[in-house]
């Protein structure tokens, strides 16, 4: 499978560069607004990437089998991050939700630290026996942990990219009885309980609602797309980055790809991300153990799930969810994860 692990590497590179660019147009207003200098988000990107890139080739070369031997360890330290993070004065708290784990320097996000760790833990878990019992406490405790930041869009996309390895790697489909009636009534309770999330849903089904309030966000995004038209308006030539487009840097960064590149640049990122996926599933049907092949559907399922939501909210099929696309949106956390993941692919598609 080494054509499938240069794809992965050339995919990852590619959009990672990409993602700089984006990011470089997109924020040049908010740098310029809040810290004097256009260019500052993205100096700070590129040392994230830096960090990345040096640590997906670092791990595409390293025995991925170590990795289950460090499942348990990586599980409990994330666990203890995630409680952390809810303690006020280590926690730091932005827009209401306290998501950020400060450490001096620099600040991460233990919630995208959960998705490779929980990837790693139940690959190992479900390697020989689909292990119900465990697997749903430890998905139970760790997306309870991630609620209370509060953060929804982690909290799915976590449980739907380990659903996705539990039943891929074996898992009995009775489960499914108990846990979507489980699923539907948490997402409801999660919903109609806190008013931002019900207004979010009510403006799904009724763009015209409050157009300087609740609906403001995604019919911003929307005419982002929309004046993109078929070819853009030009590498850097967005209007609607100019304080118009909500988090333009992060969760509506394609909105401003849509709109600078047009419909040609938007369909190319797609098809980028579904040769992503494929080619992932293609190395976790070759992999040599039932530990990789579990790991590779884990962390394809993982990706391929987060671009989905991310684009799907940004072209109006399912609500917004604020997650970052992933590779291209602002956020150091998710770039060094997503790579890193990337490099675990990698490796594990070049063994025989």
């Amino acid at each position: 499978m080494a054509r499938s692990a240069l794809t992965i590497t050339l995919l990852g590179l590619g959009l990672t560069i990409f993602g700089l660019l984006m990011v470089g147009s997109s924020s040049v207003v908010d740098a310029a607004r809040d810290f004097g200098d256009k260019w500052y988000y993205l100096k700070l990107q590129s040392g994230w990437a830096v960090m990345g890139l040096a640590g997906f080739f670092l791990i595409s070369r390293w025995p991925y089998q170590k990795l289950e031997k460090l499942s348990v360890s990586l599980l409990l330290i994330t666990l203890l991050l995630l409680v952390l993070v809810l303690i006020p004065g280590l926690g730091s708290k932005l827009l209401g939700a306290r998501r950020w784990l400060s450490l001096g320097f620099f600040s991460f996000q233990p919630a995208e630290l959960a998705k490779l760790t929980l990837a790693i833990y139940f690959s190992s878990l479900l390697k020989k026996a689909t292990r119900f019992r465990p697997f749903i406490i430890v998905l139970g405790l760790t997306g309870l942990l991630i609620m209370l930041e509060p953060d929804l869009g982690t909290t799915l996309i976590l449980t739907g990219s380990s659903l996705l390895t539990y039943f891929g790697s074996g898992g009995q489909l009775r489960y499914l009885g108990l846990i979507i009636p489980v699923f539907i009534i948490a997402a409801a309770a999660l919903v109609f309980f806190s008013p931002y999330r019900l207004d979010r849903l009510k403006t799904f089904f009724d763009y015209s609602r409050d157009p300087l309030g609740s609906s403001y966000h995604i019919r911003q995004v929307l005419l982002s797309l929309g004046s993109g038209g078929v070819f853009g308006v030009g590498l850097g030539q967005s209007k609607q980055k100019y304080e118009f487009l909500p988090e333009a840097t992060t969760d509506s960064i394609f909105a401003v790809i849509g709109e600078e590149l047009g419909l040609v640049g938007g369909l190319v990122v797609i098809a980028a991300f579904l040769v992503f996926m494929r080619q992932g599933f293609l190395i976790a049907a070759s992999a040599p153990d039932q530990f990789g092949a579990n790991l590779v559907l884990a962390l394809t399922s993982w990706i391929s799930l987060q671009a989905l939501v991310n684009l799907g909210a940004m072209v109006a099929i399912i609500p917004l969810t604020g997650v970052p696309l992933p590779f291209i949106s602002y956020g150091g956390s998710s770039l060094v994860l997503v790579l890193l993941a990337s490099g675990i692919l990698v490796n594990i598609a070049k063994q025989k």
